[in-house]
């Protein structure tokens, strides 16, 4: 009798069988307080009305056109719907079915355009699991442990995380420009660095934002030295952060190349692209494409997200309720000296547990994510060190949701850290 993997570790006991909103039901009818939005997927809520109706039509017309084969019409429409939200000059499109396609893709168009082999990443970083995305992925070593040797190439700078540094802001951003600049130095040198790849909030790596002035710092250099600059925006984009693409928070800061996913079709596996067309008329022929990019019932619920966050106004949503779940966290932790820090954007937030020595305490994290979920709150864990317990709920949460969640997260760390 066949089985999932041993190697699949559950984050909660929890089987689904329906999901509504921002909660999730098991067989007996339980209620789940879903704040995992399936690592960010589900941006509209589980089943969405205006997505249920848009699959359903789309699957009664066609189901896959292949788009190096046939065209259809709702991936020719999300192309243009795509270019309303996109950053200025991110004319050109093209789409695969996961985020690590996507990094991979763009990997690919940046030595294609430059000629030039090296990437630079930065500290905490996740890209992915397939094994171009894994030489870019420092968030933790058992995301590339057992698989050497990685593709060469990547040299790793610092990420400004103030709160592990121990600095303000600005200071973390000073130390980590200095830092890249001592890689271009001694690493791999300007002239053969083809771009970086940077998330503007990390991830995996802990839910750590950019402080301001970080990627304006890229930008200069990227331009100074004719490196492509590729924001990673697979888990922060799409109105998560309170803004449409999380790297609108550091203003004026445009990317060379955009890679999104996650969000875009609220839980149908759609990853897309972006760069200028100049830039993507330099990739070599070949190089772009794949069986299951832009299918067709997945680019219809991408063009009904799409509606739902414009006519919902999500991202102006995640902004009010990011705020009020961000105080209500910081009321959390100011009773529980083991949570110590709350930080994000919008609706991307994480609570870092530590000893009181400050080194990182994930037994406690853990056992604050077993206890929520025991209580009806379902949350995830992250960090390199995976200390780390965010909160990332669908966009359509309310107000009264999130008080909900602040009360049972705070039954949690209580009865994890006595």
């Amino acid at each position: 009798m066949s089985q999932l993997s041993p190697v699949l570790q559950q984050a909660t006991p929890v089987v689904a069988t329906r999901g509504e909103g921002l909660h999730l039901f098991d067989a007996d009818g339980r209620r789940y307080l879903d704040f995992t939005s399936g690592v960010g997927v589900t941006s509209t809520g589980h089943c969405h009305p205006r997505v249920v109706e848009a699959v359903q039509r789309q699957a009664g017309r066609l189901i896959h056109g292949q788009y190096t084969t046939v065209l259809h019409e709702p991936l020719l429409t999300l192309t243009e719907r795509l270019g309303e939200v996109l950053p200025d000059g991110l004319d050109s499109l093209f789409y695969v079915a996961s985020g690590s396609e996507a990094v991979e893709a763009a990997l690919r168009l940046a030595r294609h355009a430059t000629g030039r082999p090296n990437v630079i990443v930065f500290d905490g970083s996740f890209h992915g699991r397939t094994m171009g995305a894994a030489a870019l992925t420092t968030a933790g070593s058992r995301f590339r442990a057992g698989i050497g040797p990685l593709m060469p190439g990547v040299a790793v700078a610092p990420f400004p995380s103030a709160f592990r540094l121990g600095t303000t802001g600005e200071e973390a951003v000073e130390h980590a420009l200095r830092g890249l600049d001592h890689v271009l130095a001694t690493v791999s040198a300007p002239g053969e660095t083809a771009a970086m790849f940077v998330e503007p909030v990390l991830g995996e790596g802990g839910y750590v934002p950019a402080p301001p002035g970080f990627l304006a710092g890229l930008r200069e250099r990227a331009d100074r030295h004719g490196i492509l600059l590729v924001f990673d925006e697979v888990q922060s984009g799409f109105g998560r952060t309170g803004r449409f693409w999380a790297h609108q928070h550091d203003d004026a800061v445009r990317p060379d190349v955009l890679v999104t996913a996650k969000g875009l079709a609220s839980g149908f596996p759609l990853s897309a692209i972006a760069a200028p067309t100049a830039l993507m008329r330099k990739a070599w022929p070949g190089s772009q494409g794949g069986t299951y990019g832009g299918n067709a019932v997945a680019c219809a619920a991408a063009l009904a997200t799409l509606d739902v966050i414009r006519d919902e106004r999500l991202v102006e949503n995640a902004a009010e309720q990011g705020g009020r779940l961000a105080d209500g966290l910081r009321s959390v932790a100011a009773a529980a000296p083991a949570v110590a820090d709350v930080r994000g954007l919008g609706l991307m937030l994480g609570n870092e547990f530590c000893h009181p020595d400050g080194s990182p305490d994930a037994a406690a994290a853990k056992r604050a994510q077993q206890a929520a979920a025991e209580l009806g709150l379902l949350l995830l864990t992250c960090g390199v060190h995976l200390n780390v317990v965010r909160m990332i709920p669908a966009l359509v949460v309310t107000a009264d949701q999130i008080d909900e969640a602040v009360a049972l997260w705070s039954k949690a760390v209580a009865a994890a850290t006595q």
